[in-house]
Order: structure tokens, then sequence, then C-alpha cells
């Protein structure tokens, strides 16, 4: 069979379940050449490892966010969501590779699509919410409006539920009918059941978000750095220039680590089928994208002092319960909280607009020991 048969009756025979429409997609875009029937890879067994490895990790700290901070701050809601999206990314790459090499083939379109959809889906997750974490704090740092801490975290937590249906309707569409199932010449070759069109759509989609997101933080930045020439340095602004270079490290890290993906999906939308060979180590391309939602934790935990303790105190639980001793002063992290509110009743209000943001509230992502309101 080749590529110019009848899309129709295609569609009929995979109905009546006469032929295997992921082994023919695989056949007739190139995925099966050099393709190994072996059993689970060494590589992929260390893949697995590292998938585990990110759940732990994603779940050590969205436990302490959850215990000890409460999110009774907008921006501990926001690392929650990251760290909960970081942890399903986590969990759908180990779907991934269970289910990947030889039991692809066993499995029916609609759960092939599922296994794709959830990787689609904690990526656009974990975009959408860098998106609204910038908007917050642009809208707390620059436009200076009196609100409810309560009517903000609502409007937070509002719009993370948003985000988690625009990713699950963007990650899902081929699932409800995009796609390219019996119209080879319009499908991915990484993807073989993925319609470019699908994917042109994604990538344009994500690079906006990341634009959007990378303009915030710009504006935001550079009116940190034209007010802090007017006024007195103070431990309140080094604290901003700080968190401003978190947010910057987590939004470097994770162009670095999902920009060779793009770049693969965006060539493999200008080739047809079987025109473009498979990219060498695909495998390793994925692994980088994946490594993302390992290393934010990591940023979370050492660049701020609150989160570092929430997560220390986690660990020191799960150690004593274990018998495992740990040092004297991983017993600091069960007091994180009696810091925050002695700071807020000494800062002091400024006459520049922008500093008394800086003042008032915490800057960007907010994960100091200063209040957000």
């Amino acid at each position: 069979m080749n590529s110019t048969f009848d899309p129709f009756q295609c569609l009929e025979l995979v109905k009546r379940k006469h032929i295997n429409i992921i082994v023919l997609h695989y056949n007739l875009t190139g995925r099966m050449t050099n393709r190994s029937s072996n059993g689970m890879s060494i590589l992929n067994i260390l893949f697995i490892f590292i998938s585990i490895f990110i759940i732990l990790e994603n779940l050590f700290v969205l436990t302490a966010l959850l215990r000890y901070l409460h999110l009774k701050r907008w921006v501990y809601c926001c690392l929650a969501n990251i760290a909960f999206s970081d942890l399903l990314a986590g969990i759908s790459y180990l779907l991934n590779i269970c289910l990947s090499g030889a039991n692809t083939f066993l499995l029916s379109p609609e759960l092939w699509f599922v296994r794709e959809g959830l990787v689609f889906t904690t990526l656009a997750a974990s975009i959408f919410s860098l998106l609204v974490t910038a908007v917050e704090r642009y809208c707390t740092m620059v436009v200076i409006t009196s609100e409810n801490h309560s009517v903000k975290s609502m409007r937070v937590q509002g719009l993370i539920i948003l985000c988690w249906i625009l990713a699950a309707v963007v990650g899902f569409l081929p699932l409800l009918g995009w796609n390219c199932m019996c119209h080879i010449e319009s499908c991915s070759n990484v993807l073989p059941l993925y319609s470019k069109k699908y994917l042109l759509f994604s990538l344009i989609l994500l690079a906006v978000t990341l634009v959007g997101i990378t303009g915030f933080y710009c504006t935001i930045y550079y009116l940190v750095c034209t007010s802090a020439k007017r006024v007195v340095v103070t431990n309140q602004s080094k604290r901003a220039f700080h968190l401003l270079h978190t947010v910057i490290i987590i939004l470097g890290t994770f162009i670095f680590c999902w920009s060779p993906l793009f770049v693969v999906l965006l060539m493999d939308t200008a080739c047809s089928p079987t025109s473009c060979p498979i990219p060498l180590g695909l495998e390793w391309v994925l692994a980088l994208a994946l490594l993302n939602s390992a290393l934010n934790p990591l940023i979370y935990s050492f660049r701020s002092s609150e989160v570092r303790k929430a997560v220390l105190a986690v660990l020191w639980c799960v150690c004593s319960k274990a018998g495992v001793p740990l040092p004297a002063s991983c017993r600091l992290g069960t007091d994180i909280t009696s810091g925050s509110s002695n700071e807020s009743s000494i800062r002091k209000r400024s006459s520049v607009r922008l500093s008394r943001a800086l003042s008032v509230r915490s800057p960007l992502t907010s994960i100091s020991s200063v209040p957000s309101q």
C-alpha cells in the first residue's frame, strides 16, 4: 500500500479493524527504518530512573508547599502549579517510555493520542503557568492597585484552572479529531499520527506565549533597574534583583531545554513524509526537554529560603520516620514563617511609584519571605 490510497477506504478499514493504522503510518512516514525490535534498552532504563527522580523531586516540593507554606500567597499557588505540571511531565514521560517500542503497535489510535497528548498537555500547562506568574507579577509591581489578598488569590487560582483547561484542549486536539489518520501526505515524521498543521499551530502558540512572558519580565526588569538608580539601594531592592535573577534563570532554563525539540518539530513541519530523515539523537532531545522538569525544583529550593526550609522540613520528616539520622540544621525547616510577619511590619513605603511596589509587594516570583498583597 502506498501513500496514494483512498483515505475514506482506509478509515473504513480502520473502523473494521482490518488494518493496524499505527503500523501503517509508521511504515509510510519512515519511522520503521532502523527501528530496533529489541526490548527495553539501557537508554530507556536510564530515562525511566530519571523520570522517577523527577516525580519524587517534584512531589517533595509540592508536599512542602502544601504542608508548610499552605498556599496562602498567590505566588505559592503558581509554584505549586508548576511543580504539579513537572510532576505530571515525569509521569507522562514514564508512561511514554513504557508504552513505546514494540508496545506502540499494540495500542489503539486513541491510546496513542493519549500517550502523546499527556506530554503536550504538561508542556502547555508549564508555559501557561509561567505566563500567569508573569502577568500577576507585572500587575503587582507596575499596575499599583489596592486589592484584597483573598480576591487576588482566588483570581490566580481561577487562572490556574483556566491554564489546565486550555492545556488539555491543546494537548488533546488530535484525539478530538485534528489528526492525519489515513492522510499520510499531511503527517509528521516524528509523530506519525499528528498533523503537521497541528504541530505548527502548537509551536506558534507556545512561541507567542514565551515571547509574551519574556516581554513582561523584560519590562519589569527595566523598570526595576531605572528605579534603582533614583532611590537608595536597600535590602528590599537587593532582594528584588535576586528574585528577578531567579525568574531569568527559570525562564532561561526553560528555553534552553525546550529549544532543541522546538527546532526539530519546526523542521518536521516543513518536510513531506519520508523526505526528511528522523534526526539522530531524538531520544536525547526529548530527554533534554524533560530535564527542565528536574531543574525547576532545584532552582526553587536553592534560591528561595522559604521553599528550601519547607523542603528540608519534609525531608526531615520522611527520614525521621524511616530512622535515617539527619543533621540538626535540617530541623530549621520546620520554622519557615516566623520571619515573614516581622519583616512586613517594619517595611517602609517609598515616594517612587515602582519603588513602592517593590517595598510593599514581593518581586516577580515572590518566593522570598516578603508577603504579596
